[in-house]
């Protein structure tokens, strides 16, 4: 069994020598580290580093959890990814740690309160959706071009006179919002199977 510690701070201006004292203070011979956000899980080379390196048995210890994790949905996937090889988590300054029980039956605990949160936000998105469509709006975002600028628009591109880029410069629109109205023209039936009807 090891102690591997994980420390984050945020800049390169933070000073994380708090977190890497606290680390080595609970035992951490090893300790993986880094200056980055952590809006991404991406931009967290270090991290993905430490969680590779874990076996069997390894006690994952970070000061604070939210050094490891931006949100409960990230924690847990750290989590499972820890079960699936046999490692723990513990945090230096909170209550959790997975090397007992009473830590174990906390993250139940977070789970069940997130499938609960990821259900509620379903059911509301489904809810919205239902009554957009009572009051007459299709889900999705509305069209750049207008219905009588449209039909303008493909006539000229099929007239050979006109590019996709002349085009969109002409109606103020993206290129790739002048191919969508194309080939809702040209290839009805393929534009409805792709559900951009």
């Amino acid at each position: 069994m090891a102690f591997i510690g994980y420390a984050r701070v945020s800049t390169q201006d933070q000073d994380n020598a708090l977190q890497l004292d606290a680390l080595g203070k609970a035992g951490c011979h090893v300790i993986y580290q880094e200056k980055a956000s952590g809006s991404t899980r991406r931009g967290r080379q270090e991290l993905a580093r430490c969680l590779a390196s874990l076996e069997k048995g390894d006690v994952l210890v970070v000061y604070k959890i939210d050094r490891i994790a931006r949100s409960l949905f990230d924690l847990l996937e750290i989590l499972r990814q820890l079960e699936s090889v046999g490692a723990t988590i513990k945090s230096v300054t909170e209550p959790l740690d997975t090397t007992n029980s009473m830590g174990v039956f906390v993250i139940q605990i977070l789970g069940a309160v997130a499938q609960l949160e990821r259900s509620m936000i379903r059911e509301r998105s489904i809810a919205g959706q239902i009554a957009a469509r009572e009051r007459g709006r299709l889900p999705g975002r509305s069209r750049n071009l207008s219905k009588s600028d449209e039909p303008m628009l493909v006539s000229e591109y099929l007239s050979g006179a006109f590019t996709y880029e002349q085009l969109s410069r002409k109606y103020q629109v993206s290129i790739s919002t002048v191919k969508r109205a194309v080939y809702r023209i040209t290839k009805p039936s393929d534009y409805l199977k792709r559900g951009k009807c």
